[in-house]
Order: C-alpha cells, then sequence, then structure tokens
C-alpha cells in the first residue's frame, strides 16, 4: 500500500478555478506523476492529486487523448499507468540513446518459462520441469530474478516446502499487460505447442 504523501499545501480541490480549468489542471498533475515516476502509477496514488471524487479514469482518458499522435502514449500497465514510447519509435531510440539494461534481451527459452511461470504459478523448479521435461537452471530463474521480472512465491506445500516463483508488476509493465487476465487464452497456445499444467 502506498504511503500518503498528500502535502498540506496542495490544494486539491482547486474551487478558485472554473471547471474546464480545473479539469486541466487535474489532468496536468496527473501527468507530472506519471511523468516524475519509472514505475506504473495505481489509481490510489493519482487520486491523491485531484478533487475528492473525481474520476481519475476519465482524467487519464483525457490525457492519453491529448497524446494522440505524439511519439509516447499513456499505457495501462501492472494494475496503473505509466508513459512509454511507441513500438514505432524503438529503433530511433536504439539507434542514438543508451538505453543499457532496458531492453529485454530475452532468448525464445527465457519467454517460454517466463510463459510457464505466468499461466501456472505459484509454481515450483519441479513444476517447470514437468512443463519443459528439463530442469530450469538456477542461473536461468537467477536472471529472471534479479531483472525483476520474477519473484518468490509461497513456499509449496510439499515436503521440504520449496520455493514457488510468480512473475511481478515488471513482467507486466515489460510485456504490456495490466493483469495477467491480459495473457493470451491458453486454447491457441495448446494448439501451438505450449505444454498444459503438469
Amino acid at each position: 500500500m502506498a504511503k500518503d504523501r498528500t502535502q498540506p499545501d496542495l490544494d486539491r480541490e482547486l474551487a478558485d478555478l472554473p471547471p474546464d480549468l480545473r479539469w486541466r489542471e487535474w489532468m496536468r498533475r496527473i501527468e507530472a506523476v506519471l511523468f516524475a515516476s519509472a514505475a506504473p502509477v495505481p489509481r490510489e496514488d493519482l487520486a491523491r492529486v485531484v478533487g475528492q471524487g473525481v474520476s481519475v479514469d476519465l482524467l487519464v482518458a483525457d490525457l492519453a487523448a491529448d497524446l494522440e499522435g505524439r511519439a509516447f502514449e499513456l499505457a495501462a500497465v501492472a494494475s496503473g499507468w505509466m508513459f512509454r514510447t511507441r513500438a514505432a519509435y524503438a529503433p530511433a531510440i536504439r539507434a542514438a540513446a543508451d538505453v543499457g539494461e532496458q531492453v529485454l534481451d530475452l532468448s525464445e527459452f527465457d519467454v517460454a518459462v517466463l510463459a510457464a511461470i505466468a499461466y501456472h504459478q505459484p509454481i515450483t523448479r519441479d513444476g517447470l520441469r514437468d512443463i519443459f521435461g528439463k530442469d530450469i537452471s538456477r542461473d536461468l530463474i537467477g536472471r529472471l530474478h534479479v531483472r525483476g521480472l520474477i519473484g518468490t512465491g509461497p513456499r509449496s506445500p510439499q515436503r521440504g516446502a520449496p520455493y514457488t516463483f510468480v512473475t511481478t508488476n515488471a513482467f507486466l509493465a515489460a510485456f504490456g499487460m495490466e493483469s495477467l487476465r491480459d495473457l493470451p487464452e491458453t486454447e491457441p497456445l495448446a494448439d501451438a505447442g505450449f505444454p498444459p499444467r503438469p
């Protein structure tokens, strides 16, 4: 849960402004918060900078409409919103900017392991071995963990209580999903050869 960061001198209601200017100011506040944040910002946090009872969803929709035709967009990811560059500009960014670790650079197998974790979480390394028919290296799990794409889930109720793995908000943001409900349906995946749950 986010800490209440409302400042006592922040006039959330803006009662002295006409309604259209008040709305515009609330949109700009949301824009400023999203611009300053490196991670998706949840609705509850955005609500701290606008008037009581004001629809954050409508403000975000108006802000997204304002950004039409721009090189960046407002994306609903990981139960919040964030700015991201439109995919069409990725080659230009790679050519001119040092994006370093922002590029995921995952192998096809890495992505398959991430997908298995996403669909079957919480899942143990033994569960992953059952899916892929081979051990998943600690190195691969470690790389995915260091990148913040997976985290440790609850201990498995099996003998020895092995650790389980789950996806994170960084996983959702990296793949442009608001929640795990945005994962593709499993039927077409099964038709494409994706293994069922062990």
